[in-house]
């Protein structure tokens, strides 16, 4: 097989969730599709998936919309019934959704209450539905879990950025993102000889409007010098669910412009 082939995902199914969503999920959606694969988009909207799902299918490509609840460990495994049921396997599942309840607000603003509300949906949620399709995956031998984490589940935020703008960043989401990515080495040490690879990709800002302060300082900091945009989160999902990546497990990939490198 050449090389470019082993970046192909003709005949593979791939689940994203939060797919149709306006930040990364689209884009990472987009980018599977376009790589041959057949996509499921899930989230708790049906008919944004299916809207979603229908697009991608009227520029030629194999996609589907379905709903969950990333926060509801009955509807994940109704999900997972669905879609064995419907696909007949999974091949790639990219954990995108997260449960917004809870990462409002700085640290004086949160409380217990939204530290647990945030937990539920993006800590038990990751764990759960990667706990109801592994025995799938582990059955026909592969498989590649891609988790969507951040910058700041490796460095903390710089309050710097905030500076003239009402923005913070909670403290709650750097915690769940940090431990998605040991998470993620867990899974990569455990399921391994099994034929199933776990990575994370970390994204750096993405740019949707943010205030021109924090926009301005974003930039300046980084040393590519722009936030990101759709099509730079694309390559990276594409390569860790392919064999092109076929002896890549475990890792934490940065898409950050350079962030983390200073």
């Amino acid at each position: 097989m050449g090389v470019l082939e082993r970046f192909s995902l003709s005949g593979r199914i791939a689940l994203v969730t939060a797919g149709a969503g306006p930040l990364f999920g689209s884009s990472l959606s987009e980018a599977l599709a376009e790589a041959g694969a057949t996509v499921i988009t899930a989230s708790r909207s049906l008919e944004r998936n299916e809207e979603y799902a229908a697009g991608l299918r009227d520029r030629g490509f194999d996609a589907h919309g379905m709903a969950f609840d990333i926060s509801d460990p009955s509807s994940i495994e109704k999900l997972r019934d669905d879609l064995l049921a419907r696909f007949g396997r999974l091949d790639v599942l990219v954990n995108s959704a997260l449960a917004r309840d809870g990462h409002g607000g700085g640290f004086e603003e949160q409380t217990a209450e939204t530290w647990a509300a945030s937990a539920t949906g993006d800590m038990v949620g990751l764990f759960t539905i990667c706990k109801a399709f592994i025995p799938a995956l582990v059955a026909q031998g592969r498989g590649s879990i891609i988790n969507i984490g951040s910058i700041y589940g490796v460095v903390s935020n710089d309050p710097g950025l905030y500076e003239g703008t009402p923005m913070r960043q909670p403290p709650s989401y750097t915690f769940v993102k940090g431990g998605m990515v040991n998470f993620t080495r867990y899974l990569a040490a455990y399921y391994g000889k099994q034929g199933v690879r776990a990575n994370c990709i970390s994204p750096g800002g993405y740019f949707t409007g943010q205030p021109g302060p924090f926009v301005t300082n974003y930039c300046n900091r980084a040393p590519i010098g722009r936030m990101m945009g759709n099509e730079d989160i694309q390559g990276a999902v594409v390569f860790l669910a392919s064999d092109a990546s076929a002896y890549v497990t475990g890792v934490n990939l940065m898409v950050d412009g350079g962030w983390t490198a200073i």
